[in-house]
């Protein structure tokens, strides 16, 4: 690489100094005691950080292949599903639904806005036959953070599974999956707790086990029973796991545990207030609905085409955004405040993009 520049991305992220020391160790075997003890340390470590009692997993894969995972074990085929839409990501779910052979029923929400309390009742009155509903926690692509604890609890009450994509909210805010009365919530390791990519992770309740005994065709490598099964017979997974990440998961479970659950979610709410006042105070528009702003990343409105001049301009400065995505692509930029950021790095980050603003004439 000809320079390293400050990452404000929405993932990968600037990975935390004791990530990188830990994961620069000598590889052992996935099965010996050494892995073994590693795994099993981990998995606690995680229902501990999650709120639960019931199942985790420990999957090599990036997160969507464990979206894949929610819909192959546990809607059966044919199956529907109820996908709420607030965003690219939310679009990618129902994608998944499809290909995977099932009905999705998309409930679509405008740009900024999250998922309506009431809106969802009436989906689901509605559709009164479909088996699941799928909530994005924070929508990546505009910076909403969805109120997963009522729209869990909605779906509970209307006796159907609840999918959640947590990928860009878990380690930055809050969640509780027994008291939530989650089914399937999965994330992966290279958002907000700062590790490279290449590990996914889920908590999954025993309704859902329950359900997959039942489904044919669950496939091989995201087979939700053959991971609890490997798990419980040999405490690791059923192919190669990602080694290095989950000792750089370990290591940052261990710091969010010895600091406090709630000061690390401080820290995250701190930064995302920062970057917001900063883009704010330059008479920028934020594009999430007060209110409903992503503590993980910030997405920017801009004038059509100037997004992308942005971002190019911000690189060539030495600091890495995002980019708009989707159709909001041509008409905004991301800040992401995921990882390993100080707070001089916010400042340095926020002069230059009000220098590069002044340039294209949009302050």
């Amino acid at each position: 690489m000809k320079h390293q520049l400050k990452l404000f991305t929405a993932g990968p992220v600037a990975c935390f100094p004791e990530v990188l020391q830990v994961m620069s160790s000598q590889m052992f075997s996935h099965r010996s005691p050494e892995y073994q003890e590693l795994h099993s340390e981990t998995v606690e470590l995680l229902k501990e950080f999650l709120e639960t009692k019931q199942t985790v997993l420990l999957v090599p894969s990036s997160g969507t292949g464990l979206m894949e995972a929610s819909i192959r074990n546990a809607v059966s085929p044919n199956g529907k599903v109820l996908v709420t839409v607030i965003g690219e990501f939310g679009e990618r779910y129902a994608k998944v639904v499809e290909s995977n052979g099932r009905t999705a029923i998309r409930l679509k929400f405008d740009l900024g806005d999250p998922v309506n309390e009431e809106k969802l009742k009436e989906a689901l009155d509605k559709y009164q036959d479909v088996e699941a509903v799928t909530i994005t926690h924070n929508e990546t692509s505009t910076g909403v953070l969805n109120d997963l604890p009522r729209l869990a609890q909605i779906v509970h009450k209307y006796g159907k599974l609840c999918f959640v994509d947590a990928v860009s909210s878990c380690g930055g805010t809050e969640i509780k999956f027994d008291e939530w009365k989650i089914d399937f919530l999965f994330t992966s390791s290279q958002k907000a707790l700062g590790i490279p990519p290449g590990l996914a992770f889920c908590a999954v309740s025993d309704k859902v086990l329950e359900v997959a005994e039942k489904i044919p065709n669950r496939g091989y490598y995201f087979d939700l029973l053959l991971y609890v099964k490997e798990q419980k017979e040999r405490k690791s997974t059923p192919t190669t796991p990602p080694i290095p990440q989950i000792m750089g998961l370990n290591v940052m479970l261990k710091k969010i545990k010895s600091m406090g659950k709630e000061n690390w979610f401080h820290i995250y709410k701190r930064r995302a207030e920062k970057i917001r006042k900063g883009v704010l105070d330059m008479g920028l528009r934020l594009l999430a609905k007060p209110g409903y702003e992503s503590p993980t990343i910030t997405c920017v409105l801009t004038p059509e085409g100037v997004g992308p001049k942005i971002y190019e301009k911000m690189r060539d400065r030495g600091f890495e955004l995002a980019a708009g995505y989707g159709e909001l692509k041509n008409r905004s930029f991301r800040i992401g405040h995921m990882g390993y950021i100080l707070d001089e790095d916010i400042d340095a980050m926020l002069n230059t993009l009000e220098s590069v603003l002044r340039e294209l004439n949009v302050i």
